[in-house]
């Protein structure tokens, strides 16, 4: 077969084609059925399916949380019920009203214990926040280091919960017999705010 049998190709009459040139029309014909197939029906399918895919494997990993967490379902509640627990035991540690003057006086009383000279022992407005007040109390000891170290070990071990802040430890303004170092702080109570109070 050569170039001028094909130019003499008859397109009304495919059938007396000779038999390689119809296997090539037959070959383009399948191609071409086959590209647009994939264009115009299999290539939007292809991309639904990646999402749905995509969802799937997003479904999947949200079930595995939720089943682990409810597998875990008890451990959480008995979690739940310790932290109850130690909140309330937490807000037992705070003093009511009443129980503000005694702490004061606890704070100071275990400055003295520690041998420790108040210079100043000034409570500060309360300052509120959301279920508690903070009480502020800035004080200033003369003493030894030693006993700067009871002391704050002394404010630790009293049943309700006090805090220190600001902490600056400096020799004397002036020079004394003693020497004693000069300890100024900012020591916090803190009172529990029933709902009431609290609005």
């Amino acid at each position: 077969m050569n170039l001028q049998e094909l130019n003499d190709l008859d397109l009304s009459n495919i059938g007396l084609w000779p038999t390689p040139v119809k296997a090539v029309l037959v070959l383009v014909l399948c191609a071409a059925i086959g590209v647009g197939w994939y264009y115009y029906n299999t290539e939007d399918q292809l991309i639904a399916l990646q999402k749905v895919e995509q969802i799937e494997l997003e479904l999947r990993e949200e079930f595995e949380e939720k089943q682990a967490k409810a597998v875990n379902l008890e451990k959480y509640k008995k979690q739940l019920d310790e932290m109850r627990q130690s909140f309330g035991a937490m807000l037992r540690q705070l003093p009511d009203k009443t129980e503000v003057a005694e702490l004061l006086v606890d704070v100071s009383q275990t400055g003295l214990a520690a041998g420790l000279e108040f210079e100043l022992f000034e409570p500060q407005g309360e300052n509120r926040k959301e279920f508690y007040a903070e009480l502020p109390i800035k004080i200033k000891v003369k003493g030894e280091y030693h006993q700067f170290g009871e002391f704050t070990s002394g404010l630790a071990a009293l049943p309700r919960i006090v805090t220190i802040h600001n902490v600056t430890i400096s020799p004397p303004n002036t020079r004394t017999a003693d020497d004693a170092l000069v300890m100024e702080a900012v020591a916090k109570t803190y009172r529990y705010l029933d709902e009431e109070t609290a609005k």
